[in-house]
């Protein structure tokens, strides 16, 4: 057993020590979203247990704050994350591998552990099931997703507990294993969900118990399901809350009965190394096992060792389950409701162990293959090559040397087959563990192969400025505020360095916040938010009062390098403010204009709305009601260009909108837009959505414009400031045929009238005697009458407010923040945070399970009593 949990460490460590992976080497394990979120998730983990607890419900580094109960529930539950613990800063990198081997380790254990327990197979041969099963091409796929490998090796002890409850009639296992898996990983348990009602099905026909028992089992299993529900809502409860506030509105609502592409294109993830970086976004089901045990369950269908019912009912579920993986329907259903962004079809680790189990009844001591079964299965697995074979053109994964080593790997196979085993038990076994586990481990490296991965310089070394950088902070100012910076590894760096900031990159992001970001100028999406665009208006209301740059590196020849740092933002505004600290590589400024958390504005804001696409508008419309102002006059006033170039694109005297086209394909064309600013105030330029860096390369005097590459709205960029007389050039530079200089227009802000709105929303704030993440007290004196207590924390039914005491209703205003009312005069507030259908879920757990206990001891003294 314990070699079952040895093996697929032993291969997959080889293979992370191939590939130089930390500690091994210079490389890391981090790739794609393990290297852009979960990584920077796990740092969070480990600043939620060892430092502040509360941040298990909110947070303040999930964007401007956000509820964290769901992003617990669907990332970190995992008991395994404790490994964590032990390895701080960039070493952290080292313990998500280690977490990764556990897994894999894990995963060939229980399934060795459950075939055991079941006696379909003994011995060592048990090794050839539970190495194909932990190394499946599921896990090596989602390998990346170490989120969900959990589900590997709790499957096995809930379909045990399945079988007990059919057997015996006994339901605890089942009840206790699904609700573990429930509180571990609910999207994971969701699948399994649906799955143990096809393995129910196939149960009850291959136990051939008679209806009514059949029936009153199926209905214990439902029943225990429930129970199992009710026992994880103390954690479902307000995760179910977070979703329906975030994931949970993106849910499909019209559904296509249609197939998502040819069915036959499955077949190609059945050969060795099935699997490259195109098929995360979109591809096909990852159920790669290997061909002898697809092959073994090809055979499960013919064996008449089995009744025909079992195997009429096996069918039906593989019927079932291949459709699923090519009817939209079917696929939704899987899914809860949503089409996966990337890593489709992902509940296909069902399908392998569904295939693995049936091949565990067909490959016993026993098992007996006459020349009438070979044949067409030999057929079967030489039209699979051939129909790849002639649709290479349609599998951008499949090489010719793939298939040769799979036609190699199912001829031995079929020799095996085809070998009576009472020669040599022992070699016929052995080889039967070598044949499987040499396939598998071809499988990982293969596919593996085609993955690149961070190297450990990039992630640690930026780790470890990062780190330094905040805590300089953190050491010489103790209060609340947030941080912003003008370089990014991640959306979550804010986690990762545990400091409050303004992006995120999640699936439980709600999206008001997404929406508001968009509507001022800032990078957005579904699922994320970068703060990267700031002016000085955004900067000062959402209270980013320290600023991190990055300070350019110089080579031994004076030259200017690229950082380790790398840029995101071009923010000249920062002349305007003091550095609070510098090093080798970065420089903090202090923002003098930021605002509290939470000051007294003009209760105008309640009433504002958005009738503009024009962030720049949107902005002064805020702040301006915000602070009363009865001007009519905007903070931005729009300014003209000074002279425009054209090369080799047609002259125009409008600018946005223009859409310009390439007069010669063959020669290089740029837009180049000059100004001289004729004040030291702040100037900023945008552009539409649909300037991408696919269409073009921009310049800011000569040299490239660092900007977040990815933006669906208009976005703002800060272009000049304190540069009065100095010429300032942008260039669009085309990339394609045409380009389209949609809402590219220039501002320049009104820092007088700026500066004194900001003034008067300085001038009540709220002054915090205490803060954390779930917590702010403080007093405020309200100066003037119409006024509300405003606050930059996003609204949410689990913030409470009390003012001198008593409750007050909050109301959301702009269809983002929290505010409450407030009169003039001295006040103590306290704003706290409860997540919401928490208590409600604590008390059905409580109740269930106790219930439950209460009911198990009765039945226990009542049996006793009864023998007695």
């Amino acid at each position: 057993m314990l070699c079952a949990f040895i093996i697929p460490v032993a291969l997959m460590g080889g293979y992370f020590a191939y590939r130089s992976m930390a500690p091994f080497g210079s490389s890391s394990i981090l790739t794609v979203d393990l290297g852009q979120q979960y990584i920077d998730f796990y740092s969070y983990f480990r600043s939620t247990v060892l430092s502040h607890p509360d941040t298990f419900f909110y947070s303040f580094s999930k964007d401007l704050g956000g509820d964290m109960v769901g992003i617990f529930s669907y990332y970190l539950m995992s008991p395994l994350n404790l490994i964590i613990l032990f390895f701080p800063g960039k070493t952290l990198s080292v313990g998500v591998l280690v977490i990764t081997l556990m897994k894999y380790g894990l995963a060939g254990y229980s399934f060795a552990w459950l075939l055991q327990k079941t006696k379909l197979q003994a011995g060592f041969r048990i090794l050839a099931f539970s190495t194909s099963y932990a190394m499946m091409g599921w896990i090596i796929a989602n390998q990346l997703n170490v989120i969900w490998l959990d589900v590997l090796y709790l499957l096995p002890p809930v379909i045990w507990g399945l079988i007990k409850l059919v057997n015996e009639n006994k339901p605890w296992v089942y009840i206790i294993w699904f609700s573990i898996l429930l509180v571990i990983n609910y999207y994971m348990a969701w699948m399994v969900a649906i799955f143990t009602i096809l393995f129910m099905i196939w149960q009850l026909n291959d136990r051939s118990l008679g209806f009514k028992t059949s029936f009153k089992r199926f209905l214990k299993y439902i029943g225990s399901s429930v129970l199992s529900v009710l026992f994880a809502c103390a954690l479902l409860l307000p995760t179910l809350y977070a979703l329906m506030q975030s994931k949970g509105t993106y849910t499909e609502t019209a559904v296509k009965f249609k197939f998502e592409y040819f069915p036959f294109k499955m077949l190609g993830k059945l050969i060795t190394g099935s699997f490259n970086f195109k098929e995360m976004p979109s591809g096909q089901p990852n159920i790669f096992v290997g061909m002898l045990m697809l092959m073994a369950f090809l055979l499960y269908f013919v064996d008449r060792r089995f009744h025909w019912r079992p195997r009429l009912a096996s069918f039906a579920i593989t019927l079932f389950i291949l459709l699923s993986f090519c009817l939209q329907p079917l696929d939704l259903l899987w899914h809860a409701g949503q089409f996966p962004v990337w890593y489709p079809y992902r509940f296909s680790f069902v399908f392998s162990f569904w295939v693995l189990w049936m091949a565990a009844h067909v490959l016993t001591p026993n098992f007996r293959i006459g020349w009438k079964k070979v044949i067409p299965l030999a057929i079967i697995i030489i039209a699979i090559h051939i129909y790849l074979k002639l649709n290479m053109s349609s599998f951008s994964y499949i090489t010719d040397s793939q298939l040769l080593i799979s036609i190699g790997f199912s001829f031995v196979g079929i020799v095996w087959l085809c070998i009576p085993r009472y020669y040599s038990p022992f070699l016929y076994d052995g080889l039967f563990v070598m044949l499987a586990t040499f396939e598998m481990a071809t499988n990982a490296y293969t596919s593996l192969n085609n993955i690149s991965y961070v190297s450990q310089s990039d992630f640690g070394d930026y780790t470890t400025e990062l780190d330094k950088a905040v805590n300089k902070i953190k050491k010489s100012d103790s209060g609340f505020y947030r941080i912003g910076k003008t370089f990014m590894r991640t959306k979550d760096d804010t986690m990762q360095a545990d400091y409050d900031g303004g992006s995120h990159f999640g699936s439980t992001l709600e999206p008001s916040i997404p929406s508001f970001y968009g509507s001022i100028g800032e990078p957005d999406g579904d699922g994320f938010v970068a703060y990267t665009n700031g002016t000085q208006v955004t900067d000062s209301l959402l209270g980013m009062k320290y600023f991190m740059t990055a300070r350019p590196t110089t080579s031994i020849l004076g030259q200017t390098t690229s950082s380790i740092l790398p840029a995101t933002s071009n923010k000249p505004d920062l002349n305007r403010e003091n550095i609070k600290s510098e090093d080798s590589l970065t420089q903090t400024y202090r923002n003098k204009n930021a605002l509290s958390i939470a000051f007294a504005a003009s209760d105008k804001i309640k009433s504002l709305k958005s009738n503009t696409s024009d962030p720049v508008a949107w902005q002064s419309k805020i702040y301006q009601a915000l602070a009363g102002d009865k001007s009519n006059k905007s903070l931005f006033e729009v300014q003209n260009f000074d002279h425009v170039t054209f090369n080799n694109v047609q002259t125009s005297k409008k600018i946005t909108g223009t859409v310009f086209s390439k007069q010669n394909l063959l020669e290089p064309a740029y837009v180049k837009l000059t100004f001289v600013p004729k004040t030291n105030e702040s100037y900023y330029l945008t552009f539409g959505a649909n300037l991408t860096s696919d269409v073009a390369s921009y310049y800011l005097n000569g040299k490239k414009l660092t900007q977040y590459p990815t933006f669906r709205n208009t976005v703002i960029i800060n272009v000049a400031s304190k540069q009065k007389g100095k010429p300032v050039t942008i260039t669009f530079k085309m990339k394609q045929q045409t380009m389209w200089l949609q809402n590219v227009s220039l501002y320049k802000l009104d820092q007088s009238h700026f500066d004194k709105l900001k003034t008067t929303l300085k001038s009540s704030p709220l002054k915090i005697n205490y803060h954390s993440n779930t917590k702010i007290t403080g007093t405020i004196d309200v100066k003037k009458q119409h006024q509300l207590l405003m606050t930059t924390i996003p609204y949410s039914k689990g913030w409470h407010v009390k003012v001198d005491g008593k409750n007050v209703k909050t109301t959301k205003v702009i269809n983002t923040f929290l505010s409450v009312p407030i009169s003039k005069g001295h006040h103590k507030v306290e704003l706290y945070y409860r997540s919401p259908w928490l208590i409600a879920g604590i008390i059905v757990s409580v109740v269930s399970i106790g219930s439950a206990i209460i009911f198990t001891l009765y039945q226990h003294k009542r049996r006793t009593k009864n023998r007695g």
